[in-house]
C-alpha cells in the first residue's frame, strides 16, 4: 500500500493557546461566504475546527454538541460547539506499538448526565486490549474512574488487525469491532489458513472463524451502571456453551475497524479491510476485495473462507502447496488445529458492496488503488430541526461509507432488502486526507477526522466539520 497525498489549498489560522478554525477549499466551483468556503453545487461547507493533532483516530459527538476526540497515543480532548475551543481532557497511559493504542471511543447515550466514555485501548506491560469505561466531568477525564469491561488478548510478536470500532444502539447495547489478529503478508494475498505447527499467527481460523475467541468479531454487550455488562438477547450464541462466546454478534471479520448503527432501523454497518491478491488464482481463490456489510441480526460473515459475494477460498496446504476443495458458504467447517471453538459454523453472509484494487465495473464510484473500507453514520433529514448547519434533504437516508486510503466519502442508499440502489460522492472531486472516523452531530452536521497524508506522525491531521450551506 502506498501513502496518500496531502490535500491542496489549506489555510490555517492559529490563535495563542487555542487551536483555531481554518478553512478548506473543496474541488469545483468555490465562493467565499464569511468565515468558510462554500461549494455551491453541493450546498456544503467545510470548516477545519482543529489542527496540530497527533494521530487523531476516533471521535463521538454528544447531544449537547461537544465533540470528544481520541488520539492513538492516549490523549482525549473536547471541542465545544458553544465556544469553538479545543481542550485536553486527559492523557491516558496506553501501549501504542504496531497497530495498537487508543483505537476506539464511544459516548454513552446518557453521557451529558453521567459523563461516561467507553474506550478500546492497549495497556503498557499487559498483553491485552481493553474495553474500559471512564468518566469525564467539567472538561476533565479521571483515569482513576476506569472500569474494565472486556480484555482481548494480544501477544508478541504483534500480528496485524487490532480493530477498535465502537458504537451504541438505541437500546443501549455497545458494539466493539475486533480484528482477526493474523499476519496479512504471509499468504500471498489470499486467505491465511496455515495449519503447520508454530504457524498459528498465519491462521485466521484460530480467531475470526473461532467461536471461542474474541478476535475477528463484532461483540455486543449491554454495559451496566456498576461497571459490568449483560448479554443482550439476539447475539449469535446463547450463554452456557464453553465453545462459543455469548458476546459475539458478528463473526467472520478481518478488520472491522469502523462501524456504525442506524438507530431508527437497528442496522449495523461496517467496513472490512480485505487481503491484497490482485487477481484470482484457481488453486487458491478470489482476488482481494474490501467489503461493506450490513445486518439487522447476528450472523457469520465469512472470513477467512469467503469474501465479497461469498466467493470461496480453497483449503491450502502450506507445506505441500496442494489445494483442496472450495469452502461451502452454506456449511463452513473449521478444521484448524488451532481452533478452540465449534467445528461447524453458521452459514456465511455476503457483503452488500465490495471492490477490488482495480476499477469496479459494478460500482465505478469507488475508484481504484489501495483500499481501506470504513463505515460511518446514516443521515435522516429532520424538517422540524432549526439548524442552518444540517445537511441538505438530498442526503436523507444516506449511509456514509468512506475509504481511508482512497480519500472519498460516499452516500449509499439501500432498499428494503439492504441492497445498494445508489452511490453519491460527498464533495465530488475532493480527496480527503485519509478519513478515519465520521460522526453526525445533533445539529445535522458531519464531524470528520482526517488522519493526514502520511502513515504516522502527520503535520496535517485535522478535525473537520461538514455542514449545510443554506
Amino acid at each position: 500500500m502506498k501513502p496518500g497525498f496531502p490535500f491542496p489549498g489549506c489555510f490555517a489560522l492559529v490563535a495563542a493557546g487555542v487551536l483555531a478554525v481554518s478553512d478548506r477549499v473543496p474541488g469545483g466551483l468555490r465562493a467565499w461566504a464569511g468565515d468558510v468556503f462554500v461549494q455551491p453545487e453541493s450546498r456544503l461547507r467545510v470548516k477545519v475546527l482543529a489542527e496540530g493533532l497527533r494521530e487523531p483516530i476516533a471521535l463521538d459527538v454528544a447531544s449537547d454538541g461537544r465533540v470528544v476526540l481520541a488520539e492513538r497515543r492516549g490523549r482525549i480532548a473536547v471541542w465545544s460547539l458553544a465556544d469553538s475551543r479545543f481542550q485536553t481532557a486527559a492523557n491516558l497511559n496506553v501501549f501504542s506499538g504496531p497497530e495498537d493504542g487508543l483505537l476506539g471511543l464511544a459516548l454513552h447515550p446518557g453521557f451529558v448526565t453521567n459523563g461516561w466514555i467507553f474506550c478500546y485501548h492497549g495497556t503498557p506491560g499487559v498483553l491485552e486490549n481493553r474495553l474500559s469505561r471512564f468518566t469525564l466531568r467539567d472538561g476533565s477525564l479521571d483515569p482513576a474512574s476506569q472500569r474494565i469491561l472486556l480484555r482481548v488478548p494480544t501477544r508478541i510478536p504483534k500480528p496485524n488487525h487490532s480493530g477498535g470500532g465502537l458504537a451504541f444502539d438505541a437500546a443501549g447495547c455497545l458494539y466493539l469491532g475486533t480484528g482477526d489478529y493474523t499476519y496479512a503478508d504471509r499468504s500471498e494475498g489470499f486467505a491465511p489458513l496455515d495449519h503447520r505447527p508454530g504457524q498459528e499467527l498465519n491462521d485466521s481460523e484460530r480467531t475470526a472463524a473461532n467461536t471461542a475467541d474474541w478476535r475477528g468479531k463484532i461483540l455486543r454487550i449491554r454495559p451496566e451502571p456498576e461497571g459490568g455488562y449483560a448479554i443482550p438477547e439476539g447475539n449469535l450464541f446463547a450463554p452456557g456453551d464453553p465453545k462459543a462466546l455469548p458476546e459475539i454478534y458478528a463473526m467472520g471479520c478481518r478488520n472491522p475497524f469502523r462501524l456504525s448503527i442506524d438507530a431508527p432501523t437497528g442496522r449495523l454497518f461496517w467496513g472490512d479491510v480485505g487481503p491484497d491478491a490482485v487477481q484470482p488464482v484457481p488453486e487458491r481463490g478470489p482476488a482481494g476485495f474490501d467489503e461493506f456489510h450490513v445486518t439487522r441480526t447476528a450472523g457469520n460473515f465469512g472470513w477467512p473462507y469467503f469474501i465479497a459475494d461469498n466467493r470461496p477460498y480453497r483449503r491450502f496446504d502450506f507445506a505441500t502447496r496442494q489445494s483442496g476443495r472450495p469452502f461451502d458458504p452454506e456449511r463452513p467447517v473449521n478444521e484448524s488445529p488451532f481452533n478452540t471453538g465449534l467445528r461447524e459454523l453458521p452459514p456465511a453472509r455476503a457483503a452488500f458492496l465490495w471492490y477490488p484494487p482495480g476499477p469496479s465495473a459494478r460500482w465505478p464510484e469507488v475508484g481504484s488503488g489501495p483500499r481501506s473500507a470504513m463505515a460511518g453514520p446514516t443521515y435522516h433529514f429532520s424538517a422540524p430541526l432549526k439548524s442552518s448547519a444540517r445537511l441538505p434533504a438530498e442526503w436523507d437516508g444516506a449511509t456514509f461509507l468512506f475509504d481511508w486510503e482512497r480519500g472519498w466519502i460516499l452516500g449509499a442508499w439501500l432498499d428494503g432488502k439492504d441492497r445498494v440502489t445508489r452511490l453519491k460522492p460527498l464533495l465530488p472531486g475532493h480527496r480527503f486526507r485519509r478519513p478515519i472516523c465520521l460522526q453526525l452531530g445533533p445539529e445535522g452536521a458531519l464531524y470528520l477526522i482526517e488522519w493526514g497524508s502520511r502513515w504516522s506522525d502527520n503535520t496535517d491531521a485535522a478535525l473537520v466539520r461538514i455542514s449545510g450551506a443554506e
